[in-house]
Protein backbone atom coordinates (compact mmCIF):
# COMPACT_ATOMS: atom_id res chain seq x y z
CA UNK A 1 0.00 0.00 0.00
CA UNK A 2 2.72 2.47 0.97
CA UNK A 3 4.79 1.74 -2.13
CA UNK A 4 1.76 2.69 -4.23
CA UNK A 5 1.04 5.79 -2.11
CA UNK A 6 -2.31 4.34 -1.06
CA UNK A 7 -4.12 4.33 2.25
CA UNK A 8 -3.16 5.99 5.52
CA UNK A 9 0.34 6.92 4.31
CA UNK A 10 -1.35 9.74 2.36
CA UNK A 11 -1.79 11.53 5.69
CA UNK A 12 1.81 12.61 5.02
CA UNK A 13 0.80 14.16 1.69
CA UNK A 14 -2.28 16.31 2.35
CA UNK A 15 -1.64 18.52 -0.69
CA UNK A 16 -1.71 15.47 -2.96
CA UNK A 17 -4.93 14.26 -1.34
CA UNK A 18 -6.51 17.68 -1.89
CA UNK A 19 -5.43 17.68 -5.54
CA UNK A 20 -6.94 14.20 -5.99
CA UNK A 21 -10.20 15.26 -4.35
CA UNK A 22 -10.43 18.37 -6.53
CA UNK A 23 -10.00 16.19 -9.64
CA UNK A 24 -12.55 13.66 -8.40
CA UNK A 25 -15.03 16.39 -7.55
CA UNK A 26 -14.70 17.87 -11.02
CA UNK A 27 -15.28 14.51 -12.67
CA UNK A 28 -18.35 13.22 -10.80
CA UNK A 29 -21.86 14.48 -10.09
CA UNK A 30 -22.13 12.96 -6.60
CA UNK A 31 -20.45 14.20 -3.41
CA UNK A 32 -16.85 13.05 -2.99
CA UNK A 33 -15.99 12.31 0.64
CA UNK A 34 -12.76 11.75 2.54
CA UNK A 35 -12.16 8.99 5.09
CA UNK A 36 -8.95 9.44 7.03
CA UNK A 37 -7.05 8.72 10.22
CA UNK A 38 -6.00 11.42 12.67
CA UNK A 39 -2.38 10.98 11.63
CA UNK A 40 0.41 8.46 11.18
CA UNK A 41 3.49 7.49 13.16
CA UNK A 42 5.12 10.45 14.93
CA UNK A 43 2.94 13.15 13.37
CA UNK A 44 1.23 15.63 15.63
CA UNK A 45 -2.30 14.27 15.32
CA UNK A 46 -4.13 17.58 15.61
CA UNK A 47 -1.89 19.37 13.13
CA UNK A 48 -2.05 16.45 10.70
CA UNK A 49 -5.83 16.07 10.83
CA UNK A 50 -6.63 19.77 10.60
CA UNK A 51 -4.18 20.28 7.74
CA UNK A 52 -5.69 17.46 5.67
CA UNK A 53 -9.26 18.56 6.34
CA UNK A 54 -8.60 22.22 5.61
CA UNK A 55 -6.80 21.54 2.34
CA UNK A 56 -9.50 19.13 1.18
CA UNK A 57 -12.21 21.59 2.21
CA UNK A 58 -10.57 24.22 0.00
CA UNK A 59 -10.73 21.62 -2.80
CA UNK A 60 -14.49 21.36 -2.32
CA UNK A 61 -14.89 18.46 0.09
CA UNK A 62 -17.55 19.00 2.75
CA UNK A 63 -17.95 15.50 4.24
CA UNK A 64 -15.25 13.73 6.25
CA UNK A 65 -15.26 10.38 8.07
CA UNK A 66 -12.48 10.30 10.66
CA UNK A 67 -11.15 7.06 12.14
CA UNK A 68 -10.16 8.43 15.52
CA UNK A 69 -6.75 6.81 15.83
CA UNK A 70 -3.37 7.07 14.23
CA UNK A 71 -2.01 4.45 11.88
CA UNK A 72 1.47 3.19 12.71
CA UNK A 73 3.04 2.47 9.35
CA UNK A 74 6.17 1.08 10.93
CA UNK A 75 5.78 -1.93 13.18
CA UNK A 76 2.05 -2.65 13.01
CA UNK A 77 0.09 -4.68 10.48
CA UNK A 78 -3.16 -3.37 8.97
CA UNK A 79 -5.06 -5.69 11.35
CA UNK A 80 -3.15 -4.42 14.37
CA UNK A 81 -3.71 -0.83 13.25
CA UNK A 82 -7.44 -1.37 13.69
CA UNK A 83 -7.04 -2.02 17.42
CA UNK A 84 -3.71 -1.08 18.95
CA UNK A 85 -3.29 2.70 18.38
CA UNK A 86 -5.31 4.52 21.06
CA UNK A 87 -8.56 6.21 20.14
CA UNK A 88 -8.82 9.99 20.43
CA UNK A 89 -12.50 10.82 20.07
CA UNK A 90 -12.03 14.23 21.65
CA UNK A 91 -9.80 15.33 18.79
CA UNK A 92 -12.58 14.56 16.31
CA UNK A 93 -15.02 16.49 18.51
CA UNK A 94 -12.65 19.47 18.48
CA UNK A 95 -12.47 19.28 14.69
CA UNK A 96 -16.25 19.51 14.48
CA UNK A 97 -16.39 22.43 16.91
CA UNK A 98 -13.66 24.25 14.98
CA UNK A 99 -15.15 23.51 11.54
CA UNK A 100 -18.94 23.60 12.14
CA UNK A 101 -19.68 24.16 8.45
CA UNK A 102 -18.24 20.73 7.56
CA UNK A 103 -20.00 17.39 7.97
CA UNK A 104 -17.87 15.30 10.33
CA UNK A 105 -18.53 11.63 11.04
CA UNK A 106 -16.58 9.53 13.53
CA UNK A 107 -15.32 5.95 13.24
CA UNK A 108 -13.30 3.53 15.33
CA UNK A 109 -14.15 1.21 18.20
CA UNK A 110 -17.87 2.00 18.20
CA UNK A 111 -19.51 -1.25 19.24
CA UNK A 112 -23.22 -0.52 19.65
CA UNK A 113 -26.00 2.01 19.13
CA UNK A 114 -25.66 3.38 22.65
CA UNK A 115 -22.12 4.50 21.85
CA UNK A 116 -23.24 5.81 18.46
CA UNK A 117 -25.94 7.94 20.08
CA UNK A 118 -23.40 9.40 22.49
CA UNK A 119 -21.09 10.38 19.63
CA UNK A 120 -23.96 11.98 17.73
CA UNK A 121 -24.20 14.58 20.48
CA UNK A 122 -20.77 15.79 19.33
CA UNK A 123 -20.52 15.09 15.58
CA UNK A 124 -22.77 14.77 12.55
CA UNK A 125 -22.50 11.07 11.88
CA UNK A 126 -21.13 7.71 13.01
CA UNK A 127 -19.57 5.01 10.87
CA UNK A 128 -19.93 1.45 12.18
CA UNK A 129 -17.42 -1.02 10.80
CA UNK A 130 -16.74 -4.36 12.44
CA UNK A 131 -19.70 -4.02 14.83
CA UNK A 132 -22.10 -3.92 11.89
CA UNK A 133 -20.25 -6.65 10.02
CA UNK A 134 -20.20 -9.11 12.91
CA UNK A 135 -23.70 -8.26 14.10
CA UNK A 136 -25.63 -6.69 11.19
CA UNK A 137 -28.88 -7.22 13.07
CA UNK A 138 -28.13 -4.15 15.18
CA UNK A 139 -28.75 -2.01 12.09
CA UNK A 140 -32.42 -2.98 12.24
CA UNK A 141 -32.90 -0.57 15.15
CA UNK A 142 -31.10 2.38 13.55
CA UNK A 143 -34.11 3.89 11.77
CA UNK A 144 -36.15 3.96 14.97
CA UNK A 145 -33.47 5.00 17.43
CA UNK A 146 -31.46 7.41 15.30
CA UNK A 147 -33.89 8.66 12.67
CA UNK A 148 -37.16 8.55 14.59
CA UNK A 149 -39.02 5.99 12.49
CA UNK A 150 -41.96 4.18 14.06
CA UNK A 151 -40.67 0.62 13.86
CA UNK A 152 -37.64 -1.61 13.65
CA UNK A 153 -36.85 -4.09 10.93
CA UNK A 154 -36.29 -7.53 12.44
CA UNK A 155 -33.63 -9.90 11.16
CA UNK A 156 -36.14 -12.37 9.67
CA UNK A 157 -37.97 -9.55 7.90
CA UNK A 158 -34.66 -8.22 6.58
CA UNK A 159 -33.89 -11.59 5.00
CA UNK A 160 -37.33 -11.76 3.39
CA UNK A 161 -36.87 -8.26 1.98
CA UNK A 162 -33.43 -9.25 0.67
CA UNK A 163 -34.59 -12.41 -1.11
CA UNK A 164 -35.94 -10.73 -4.28
CA UNK A 165 -32.55 -9.07 -4.76
CA UNK A 166 -30.80 -12.41 -4.24
CA UNK A 167 -33.08 -14.04 -6.82
CA UNK A 168 -32.37 -11.33 -9.38
CA UNK A 169 -28.62 -11.57 -8.86
CA UNK A 170 -28.64 -15.36 -9.03
CA UNK A 171 -30.40 -15.05 -12.38
CA UNK A 172 -27.60 -12.81 -13.63
CA UNK A 173 -24.92 -15.29 -12.60
CA UNK A 174 -23.81 -14.05 -9.19
CA UNK A 175 -22.85 -16.86 -6.80
CA UNK A 176 -25.03 -17.17 -3.69
CA UNK A 177 -22.07 -17.08 -1.31
CA UNK A 178 -21.11 -13.65 -2.60
CA UNK A 179 -24.41 -12.36 -1.22
CA UNK A 180 -24.71 -14.39 1.98
CA UNK A 181 -21.19 -14.33 3.42
CA UNK A 182 -21.78 -10.89 4.90
CA UNK A 183 -25.02 -12.10 6.55
CA UNK A 184 -23.46 -14.78 8.74
CA UNK A 185 -23.74 -12.70 11.92
CA UNK A 186 -27.29 -11.50 11.27
CA UNK A 187 -28.81 -13.62 14.06
CA UNK A 188 -25.95 -13.07 16.50
CA UNK A 189 -26.96 -14.12 20.01
CA UNK A 190 -30.34 -15.45 18.88
CA UNK A 191 -31.73 -19.02 18.86
CA UNK A 192 -30.71 -20.85 15.70
CA UNK A 193 -27.76 -18.59 14.94
CA UNK A 194 -25.37 -21.54 14.72
CA UNK A 195 -27.63 -23.42 12.32
CA UNK A 196 -28.00 -20.28 10.17
CA UNK A 197 -24.22 -19.91 9.90
CA UNK A 198 -23.62 -23.61 9.28
CA UNK A 199 -26.14 -23.93 6.46
CA UNK A 200 -24.97 -20.79 4.70
CA UNK A 201 -21.27 -21.64 5.00
CA UNK A 202 -21.62 -25.32 4.03
CA UNK A 203 -24.47 -25.32 1.53
CA UNK A 204 -24.21 -21.76 0.26
CA UNK A 205 -20.80 -22.27 -1.30
CA UNK A 206 -21.83 -25.25 -3.43
CA UNK A 207 -22.27 -24.91 -7.17
CA UNK A 208 -25.85 -24.12 -8.07
CA UNK A 209 -26.81 -23.04 -4.56
CA UNK A 210 -29.96 -20.94 -4.67
CA UNK A 211 -32.69 -19.42 -2.54
CA UNK A 212 -33.54 -22.82 -1.11
CA UNK A 213 -30.36 -22.57 0.96
CA UNK A 214 -31.43 -19.24 2.41
CA UNK A 215 -34.88 -20.66 3.14
CA UNK A 216 -33.35 -23.67 4.92
CA UNK A 217 -31.08 -21.44 6.98
CA UNK A 218 -34.00 -19.19 7.88
CA UNK A 219 -36.06 -22.25 8.88
CA UNK A 220 -33.28 -23.24 11.30
CA UNK A 221 -33.67 -19.86 13.00
CA UNK A 222 -37.44 -19.72 13.10
CA UNK A 223 -37.61 -23.34 14.27
CA UNK A 224 -35.16 -22.72 17.10
CA UNK A 225 -37.06 -19.60 18.13
CA UNK A 226 -40.33 -21.55 18.22
CA UNK A 227 -38.76 -24.27 20.38
CA UNK A 228 -37.41 -21.70 22.82
CA UNK A 229 -40.80 -20.01 23.05
CA UNK A 230 -42.41 -23.41 23.69
CA UNK A 231 -39.89 -24.18 26.45
CA UNK A 232 -40.48 -20.80 28.06
CA UNK A 233 -44.25 -21.31 28.03
CA UNK A 234 -43.81 -24.75 29.59
CA UNK A 235 -41.51 -23.35 32.27
CA UNK A 236 -44.03 -20.61 33.00
CA UNK A 237 -46.85 -23.12 33.36
CA UNK A 238 -44.72 -25.23 35.71
CA UNK A 239 -43.93 -22.24 37.91
CA UNK A 240 -47.60 -21.26 38.00
CA UNK A 241 -48.56 -24.79 39.02
CA UNK A 242 -45.99 -24.90 41.81
CA UNK A 243 -47.15 -21.51 43.09
CA UNK A 244 -50.74 -22.78 43.21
Amino acid sequence: MQSGRLGACLMREPELVADCMAAIGAAVSVPATVKCRIGVDDQDAEASLFSLVDLCAKAGVTHFVVHARKAWLKGLSPKENRDIPPLDYELVYRLKRARPDLTIAINGGIADLEAAEAHLAQVDGVMLGRAAYHNPGLLGAVDRRIFGEDREVGAVEAVELYKPYIAAQLASGVHLAAMTRHMLGLFHGMPGARGWRRILTVEGVKAGAGLEVVDAALAAVTGAAALRAQDERAAGSLEAGEAA
